[in-house]
């Protein structure tokens, strides 16, 4: 099978948008050009991109530190087509693993932690062996944030009405591992936004009557991160191409997700830790953009896993394939 070759000038695209948009109009671009729901049929109301479509985007996305639920949205229509359930126009969030009482089409409950919470049209949970559209309207709503003061919501219904339908098998296997891939591929596009304004300020910073960029110490801290920052980001890609080529559910895809997380989550602490040090105090301020980047480095490396949950996972995998069976699943 021949995987496709992302279109450059949509790669162009993404980044103009994540660069001209502010925050309070970011989605009506985003719809307005086709990126809100890019990999989603068009059927459904989509661009009918691919995923690595998608993927490509997300990088852009975590570069610019966009103030937009794009991995959640793209997750929540997937997951409610799979149980054929339609869901609203707008941002959209879903949850995993989701502690749900479903009674026909009455549901009560507290999801926790729920990104965009607040702003989405609709929540699309799995849980319970079911799929539910929820509407966050009719939640009593705790407002909640992560480190990157990305909305991290705690939302409770009782008794409200919602969609629901049966959920297929290995749903909950399936979405943990598209979770965890969208996750990854934030994280390398943060990872690089990090180590852009980095080098850019050690360029412009001057100390003893010249750019710090030009003293071996900064030089040696920047390329360092620049090694991480490309270890991450080629993991990423990679575990997108794999799960395009074999498909969400084989082996060589679980093995590539699960080295992607953990791999962006290392060079996740590698960059920032560099990018700090670059900026010295002023990278710690508030004011400083570089926050930006660095504090959903620190936030996303714990979301939809952490490192340790996706190493454990590779070492399952690898006890799985056996002595025989491990050469091939590394290689193919």
């Amino acid at each position: 099978m021949t995987v496709p070759v992302v279109d450059p000038d949509l790669v162009e695209l993404a980044a103009s948008v994540f660069a001209d948009a502010t925050d309070d109009n970011l989605w009506d671009t985003l719809e307005q050009t086709g990126l809100a729901r890019l990999a989603v049929a068009e059927d459904a109301g989509g661009s009918g991109g691919s995923l690595l479509d998608l993927a490509a985007v997300l990088v852009e996305a975590g570069a610019a530190a966009a103030w937009a639920p794009l991995a959640e949205t793209d997750l929540a229509c997937r997951l409610a087509a799979t149980a054929g359930l339609e869901v609203p126009a707008g941002p959209l969030t879903f949850a995993l693993d989701a502690p749900l009482s479903v009674d026909r089409d009455t549901v009560s409950g507290t999801l926790a932690r729920v990104p965009w919470g607040r702003s989405a049209a609709a929540v699309v949970a799995l849980g319970g062996g079911s799929v539910v559209v929820l509407d966050p309207a009719t939640a009593t709503v705790v407002e909640g944030t992560n480190v990157a003061e990305e909305p991290r919501d705690t939302l409770t219904w009782s008794s409200a009405a919602a969609t629901v339908a049966a959920a297929p098998d290995g749903a909950a296997a399936e979405f943990a591992l598209r979770a965890a891939l969208s996750r990854s591929l934030l994280l390398a596009g943060a990872a690089r936004g990090a180590l852009t304004r980095a080098v850019g300020y050690a360029g412009e910073r001057e100390q003893f009557g010249r750019p710090i960029g030009r003293f071996q110490a900064i030089q040696q801290q920047l390329a360092l991160a620049a090694a991480e920052v490309a270890a991450g980001g080629a993991a990423a890609e990679s575990a997108a191409r794999v799960v395009v080529r074999d498909g969400i559910t084989a082996p060589t895809a679980e093995l590539a997700v699960a080295a992607a997380k953990v791999r962006t989550g290392q060079a996740a602490t590698e960059v920032a830790r560099v990018a700090h040090q670059v900026h010295g105090a002023i990278g710690f301020t508030r004011e400083h953009d570089l926050r930006l980047t660095t504090t959903r480095l620190w936030a996303w490396r714990d979301e939809d896993g952490t490192d340790g949950d996706w190493a454990q996972r590779i070492g399952d995998l690898t006890l799985a394939a056996g002595a025989d069976g491990l050469w091939p699943l590394v290689t193919a």
